[in-house]
């Protein structure tokens, strides 16, 4: 069984196992291979042990029962944090209120319809703090990059991130109105 629920403190590890290994099974090609070998789960779960902590809308994913090895308890597969724009403007243009920023899910549990349940979990996190608009940024050249317009995001501005000492490109994604968002379909995903 997959279940959604807010992140606790205890998740912190958990969670930055599986942004490591999202980012190293997505990103290949498209960043340094050594900079993905150089990932550090105990930084990521530093990050996120100080996000939950901070108040950041984070969101976890688990999987339990027939779902996981017998013996085994929920394990978490995947999540997602949201909260007000840090960035909410580029080129003069706003693009939303709320912002989704990270969504990661272990390749073992996609396809599931996970990505599709957190990204809705974030959009009620962000309706509860006021926000009625959202966007994603997603490096432009992410294979899964499909995945948010099939949600209805409507790509709507470029710009450039650094990462690695590398200039990559991005593209954000909004729902405006959010409700969009949260009214996505099992079947459009």
């Amino acid at each position: 069984m997959i279940s959604l629920r807010k992140a606790r403190v205890a998740d912190a590890i958990a969670i930055g196992a599986v942004h490591v290994a999202a980012w190293r099974s997505t990103y290949p090609g498209i960043l340094p291979d050594a900079y993905l070998a150089k990932l550090s789960v105990s930084r990521q779960a530093a990050h996120y042990d100080a996000a939950i902590r901070g108040g950041t809308g984070v969101m976890v994913a688990t999987a339990s029962g027939v779902d996981v090895p017998p013996g085994s308890g929920p394990r978490i597969i995947g999540f997602t944090t949201a909260g007000r724009a840090r960035h909410a403007e580029i080129g003069g243009k706003r693009l939303a209120e709320g912002e989704v920023e990270t969504l990661y899910v272990l390749d073992d549990w996609r396809e599931r319809g996970v990505g599709r349940r957190l990204m809705r979990a974030s959009a009620a996190h962000l309706i509860e703090i006021g926000c009625k608009s959202a966007f994603v940024w997603v490096l432009r050249d992410n294979p899964s990059r499909w995945f948010y317009q099939r949600l209805g995001g409507k790509p709507v501005a470029e710009a450039y991130t650094q990462i690695a000492g590398q200039k990559i490109a991005q593209t954000a994604f909004v729902w405006d109105p959010i409700q969009q968002l949260l009214a996505a379909s099992p079947q459009a995903s």
